[in-house]
């Protein structure tokens, strides 16, 4: 398993997270559509916020990337946004009790 975590800060992050809260469900069913992917968790910090992608392989981490920066320079680039900060890894432990 892959995981890649964006974490973005600093102008107009707190702006990005307030539409990203406002649209949930584009956003849940913009990542839910990616191939492999195993879980998806979009948090928002207050003055910004990060999200964190476990996919099956690197394709699928690579596919969310795109989309997630596809999606904001359409539905958010008149808010300025800094580029995210992108950690990469594989998976070491995955734990899931639902």
């Amino acid at each position: 398993m892959q995981t890649v975590l964006r974490r973005y800060s600093g102008k107009g992050a707190k702006e990005l997270f307030d539409l990203l809260e406002t649209r949930r469900a584009d956003v849940e069913e913009l990542l839910g559509g990616v191939k492999g992917l195993i879980a998806y968790t979009l948090v928002h910090s207050g003055d910004g916020g990060f999200s964190v992608t476990i996919c099956q392989d690197k394709a699928g981490v690579d596919e969310s990337v795109q989309k997630a920066k596809d999606w904001i320079a359409k539905n958010a680039g008149n808010i300025g946004a800094a580029a995210p900060e992108v950690t990469e890894g594989s998976v070491i432990a995955h734990v899931n009790k639902s």
